[in-house]
């Protein structure tokens, strides 16, 4: 009985979590990748992108091109939402440049 009570309440939180956040810098003139990935990613993927939460792949060991990772986070995959509706095309492409700079780490 507790185990299915734990599932909706992960899921939940992961939804709260990777969800849209209004306090999001849209809009800014320099827009920040690792402040949006913070609020957007963190949950599922962690600070250093090597989490894997409910499946999230380690990003660091991504072998996808630029343009594919904007791909994959405009429209989502699997579990992961499609954030072309929460953030704009140059947050989505800050974020992925991020994410490329996880994958360079010691």
């Amino acid at each position: 009985m507790r185990r299915l009570l734990l599932f909706p309440l992960l899921l939940f939180a992961m939804l709260l979590g990777c969800g849209s956040d209004p306090g999001h810098p849209s809009g800014t003139a320099a827009t920040d990748g690792a402040a949006i990935y913070a609020g957007q990613c963190v949950l599922c993927h962690g600070d250093d992108g090597k989490l894997g939460l409910s499946g999230a792949k380690d990003l660091t060991m991504s072998e996808l091109s630029k343009k594919e990772m904007i791909a994959l986070v405009t429209n989502g995959k699997g579990l992961m939402m499609p954030y072309g509706r929460v953030l704009t095309a140059e947050e989505i492409e800050a974020v992925v440049d991020h994410v490329r700079a996880l994958g360079k780490r010691p």
